[in-house]
């Protein structure tokens, strides 16, 4: 273990409500976008996680990326495409926050989700 090492890791938090059922929503999540996200990732994608509440029809999508150039290219395969286009559709972002640094050329692209960026400050890490 490492002590205030940052290792460049990006982490992505989106916070999410939905108004469809929640068998269209995890039919989207587990037969489509999931495997659209790992068909088009490479090792810089460490997790893709879905976390849901099926009470309040609120989940969170946890990402985190080797690096922040790993986030930008992923970002950048499926930005526009029509599963990313269906999960505009079928989910509201609440919030989203960004743990690390992106590229100043992404900040620019995720701009538009008013994400929160918080920088490493220092911790525990392997």
């Amino acid at each position: 273990m490492d002590l205030h090492k940052n290792k460049g890791q990006v982490t992505v938090v989106i916070d999410l409500s939905f108004s469809a059922s929640l068998d269209e929503v995890k039919e989207f999540i587990l037969n489509e976008q999931s495997p659209f996200i790992l068909s088009q990732s490479d090792e810089n994608l460490l997790k893709f996680e879905w976390f849901i509440d099926e009470d309040s029809k609120t989940a969170t999508l946890l990402e985190i990326f080797a690096d922040a150039e790993g986030f930008e290219v992923l970002a950048g395969k499926v930005m526009g495409t029509p599963v990313n286009l269906k999960f505009r559709d079928l989910f509201a972002v609440e919030k989203m926050t960004i743990l690390g640094e992106p590229t100043e050329s992404l900040k620019e692209t995720i701009s538009v989700m008013n994400p929160t960026i918080k920088k490493y400050t220092g911790g525990i890490n392997q």
